[in-house]
Formats: C-alpha cells, sequence, structure tokens
C-alpha cells in the first residue's frame, strides 16, 4: 500500500467518501420521523429523571448563570457578547486565543466567580448548548430557555457536554494529536465496562481495556505504508496512564464518573455516576431522551403543538396542524408558526415549515418575506419552491450551495437535540458534497451557531474509527478558531 499525500489524506480514503446520496426533503422528513417502538427500562437503581436532571442542573449550574449573564440584555461591552468570546481553555487540535480578562473579571465581579471559573463556565455553556453565537451577539439557546422546566433539555445538554468532554479538559503536554484522538475513541469501551461492572472499577484493569481497544482500533484501520512502519505513532505504552488519567478526570470533570483511592495506579478506582451510567446505558440502548408530547396538541401554543407532534409519523401530524390551524385565525396561525420557526430549536423550523405546507396559499405572502431572514431563508425557499409545483425531491436545487449546507447544519442540530444517533450517521449521506473532507471545509466556513455541537455529536454516533476522527478534528478547530 502506498502511503498518502500529506496534502490529501482524507480525500483519497473511500471510508470518507459520502456514499447514497439522499434529497434534503428526505433529511429533513429523517428529523421528524421517528420509529415507535417501547422504550427500555432503565437498569434498576438508575435514579428517577427528575433526578437526573437535577445532579445535570448542579453540574452545569456555573455555566447556565454566565449563559444568562452573557445573553442578558445590557449596554455596549467587551466579551463573550463580541466575537473574541472566552474560549476553551483546552483543545488537542491548539490553542485558543486569549479571553478578554475585562470581561471575566465584569462576569467574575457580578456573579461571584473567579475569572478562571467564568471562562471554563462559558466554554461548557457553547459546548453544552445553552448559548449560540451570531457574528458578535450572544443569544440564550433553547436549552437554556427551557432550563427550568424542561428535564429533557436539561440532560441533553449534560450529555452534549460528555460528548465534549475532551475540548473541556487539557491534553497532557507532549503527546502526538493523533495518539489523544485515538484515546478519545477507545473511551467508550472504558465507560462501557464501567456500566457493566456496575461499581467501581481499578485503574490498571481500565489502562488494560485502553490498551487493547487502541491496538484493536489500529489493527481495524490498517494504517501501515509500504515500508511496514505506521502511518501514525501509536500512543507509547508509557504514556498510555498518562493519557488514561487524562480522560478519567476529563470525564470526572463534567460529571460522569468519580475518581477515588489512593495515588498509587493499584489502589486508586473509577465509578460512573449516576447521570454516566444512565448516559452510558442510554448509549447502548441509542434511545430518544425527548420531552413526550403533550396532550391536547390543538389547544396548545404553535411550539408546543410542534413538539407534540415531532413523535408522529407524517400523515398523523398534518392531520394534526390541520385540527390546529382549524381552531384559531389563519393570519394569527401562520404568524404564530413563524414565531415558532425563528426560535432556537432547530426542530421547531422545520416541523413549522411543515405545518405550513399545509396552509398553503394564505402563508405565500409571510413564506416569502421570511426570505429575507438567514435563518429561515433555506426553509422559506423550499416551501415556495414546492409551492410552485416542485416536486420535493428536486427543491434543493433551488438552494445555492451555502445555503444547502446551511441547512444540512441546522437538520443535523435537529437529529441531534431530539433524534436517535443512527439519524445523525444517515443524515450524513444527505449532504451535497461528495466527500466528508468537503463537506466539513463548507460546514465550517458556512458559520452556524451549532456547527461544533453538531460535529461533536456527530463524531461521537458515527461507527467508522477514520470518519469519526475527521469529524472530531474539525469541531476542535471550529472550537479553538484554528481553522
Amino acid at each position: 500500500m502506498t502511503s498518502r499525500k500529506p496534502d490529501e489524506p482524507l480525500a483519497r480514503n473511500s471510508r470518507l467518501r459520502l456514499v447514497r446520496p439522499r434529497s434534503l426533503a428526505t433529511a429533513r422528513r429523517a428529523a421528524t420521523t421517528r420509529r415507535t417502538r417501547p422504550a427500555p427500562r432503565p437498569p434498576e437503581g438508575t435514579p428517577p429523571r427528575a433526578e437526573l436532571a437535577r445532579q445535570a442542573r448542579l453540574v452545569l449550574a456555573d455555566a447556565v448563570r454566565i449563559a444568562r449573564w452573557a445573553a442578558a440584555p445590557r449596554g455596549p461591552r467587551p466579551g463573550p457578547r463580541a466575537a473574541t468570546a472566552p474560549p476553551s481553555s483546552a483543545s488537542v487540535a491548539g490553542a485558543a486565543s486569549a479571553p478578554s480578562a475585562t470581561t471575566a473579571e465584569q462576569a467574575a465581579a457580578e456573579l461571584d466567580l473567579t475569572p478562571d471559573r467564568v471562562r471554563a463556565g462559558w466554554d461548557r455553556a457553547r459546548l453544552a448548548g445553552l448559548v449560540e453565537l451570531h457574528g458578535a451577539t450572544v443569544r440564550p439557546g433553547w436549552r437554556l430557555q427551557a432550563w427550568d422546566r424542561d428535564d429533557s433539555a436539561v440532560l441533553r445538554g449534560w450529555v452534549a457536554l460528555l460528548d465534549a468532554w475532551s475540548l473541556v479538559h487539557p491534553a497532557p503536554e507532549g503527546v502526538a494529536p493523533g495518539a489523544v484522538a485515538e484515546v478519545v475513541e477507545a473511551v467508550p469501551q472504558v465507560l462501557s465496562l464501567l456500566q457493566l461492572s456496575q461499581g467501581p472499577v481499578l485503574v490498571p484493569v481500565l489502562l488494560d481495556l485502553l490498551g487493547q481497544r487502541v491496538d484493536e482500533l489500529r489493527e481495524e484501520r490498517c494504517e501501515v505504508p509500504g515500508d511496514g512502519a505506521p502511518a501514525h505513532p501509536a500512543p507509547p505504552a508509557e504514556r498510555l496512564p498518562a493519557l488514561l488519567d487524562w480522560a478519567l478526570e476529563g470525564l470526572a470533570e463534567v460529571g460522569a464518573l468519580t475518581l477515588d483511592g489512593e495515588d498509587g495506579p493499584e489502589g486508586r478506582h473509577a465509578t460512573l455516576t449516576p447521570l454516566g451510567n444512565w448516559a452510558v446505558w442510554v448509549k447502548l440502548e441509542q434511545i430518544c431522551v425527548a420531552a413526550q408530547s403533550p396532550a391536547g396538541n390543538i389547544e396548545q401554543s404553535a411550539a408546543d403543538m410542534l413538539r407534540g407532534c415531532a413523535r408522529l409519523t407524517p400523515g398523523p401530524a398534518r392531520d394534526e396542524y390541520r385540527a390546529w390551524l382549524a381552531a384559531r385565525p389563519l393570519a394569527g396561525a401562520v404568524a404564530e408558526l413563524l414565531a415558532a420557526a425563528r426560535g432556537e430549536d432547530a426542530l421547531l423550523r422545520g416541523l413549522a415549515f411543515e405545518a405550513l405546507r399545509v396552509v398553503g396559499a394564505p402563508a405565500e405572502a409571510e413564506v416569502r418575506a421570511a426570505v429575507a431572514e438567514p435563518s429561515l431563508r433555506p426553509y422559506a425557499l423550499l416551501w415556495l419552491a414546492e409551492y410552485e409545483g416542485t416536486d420535493p425531491d428536486d427543491a434543493q436545487e433551488v438552494l445555492t450551495r451555502e445555503e444547502a449546507t446551511w441547512l444540512w447544519v441546522d437538520t443535523a442540530a435537529a437529529v441531534a437535540d431530539h433524534g436517535e444517533s443512527e439519524l445523525l450517521v444517515r443524515h450524513l449521506d444527505s449532504a451535497v458534497q461528495g466527500t466528508v473532507p468537503a463537506l466539513l471545509e463548507e460546514v465550517r466556513a458556512v458559520g452556524h451557531p451549532r456547527t461544533v455541537q453538531v460535529l461533536v455529536a456527530l463524531a461521537a454516533a458515527h461507527p467508522d474509527p477514520a470518519l469519526a476522527k475527521a469529524v472530531r478534528r474539525a469541531a476542535f478547530q471550529v472550537h479553538t478558531g484554528t481553522v
């Protein structure tokens, strides 16, 4: 096998090519069409969801306070509302730009925190989807708006932070980024052992498992060029204990596990917290932790009605839309649907335009006006194309490449927030780009506020190690501004 050229390591890897392209219309349906099946029962001893959400709120308490502070209306000031918001304090992709000392000190004084806790909390708020950056403006994410009343939003925010644990904890110095990435890919196996053990596991046992998993990953990739040397140096055996410590400490920082015992390797052991145990079980079962549909959709607001229809197949959902529209003045209903589409929840954005398709001609003027709004433009253009007779599977041709990429990220955000990991992996096939490197390059350039969260979720969900590694690297680069 010949070695790959340095400037095209990804494009020539056939595993990183997109196959079975699907239309964006099909992808939008994938975000809202879910298989109905009984939800598996959590393991015996798992705390109720309300208790799990309480624990998650404790882990993210600083992040929530800082997110609300950053998004609160106030006079012009530098900092999180500016383009140079406090960045991550750790990344294997490179160092982030320095945060604004003035902003950190101001937030620290107002919130009674240290500047370091402000920076760490801001980083967690971004990764958990509590805030979104739109140019030079910070907006509260939909999870922040639902934080005090929606346990599912809280748990999903914490799971998003868990998926990004390697972004919030500094990697050991002097270790090649590729070696660190391999350990990140091996961590799910470590977590699975902890979950199956239902109790503390000695660190040496975890170290043996980590070494075996890293070896397996390298064998699966077959990354051996013609001269017989590894394409990427494996983590030296003497560095694996440090990398395992880094991983366990990072997972402990986000509340997934606890480390106890003496400092010596024989005495230390790790135990999943109730949150960590529940999260690993959820990932293993691949279940959706979405909010239950409220009863009486006809009487609900547009946003609650759309949430209530999220679990329905297209036919019953259209029936619900028609009943809801029939119960109120049409002009007000259209305005309410568009207001829901302007919110931070990408799933509601797609569902709102599905409901507007039921409205038809009376909504045309309002939808045409929505074309001027960047977040609604792709949805409005598709709606108008279908309204004018274009086949839904061909309607995406009215979008520019940039608009199609923005819509791909927005739909991926909806799937990541409300769907199963399998749907997120399948959504990759709907991208207009022909290869993963091309997709990642354009996703980075399009500037969607949920880009980092989408890439982290995709990397965590995808079964192909090479593709997951490429996506994770892109998330690191976007998060730290080192594109």
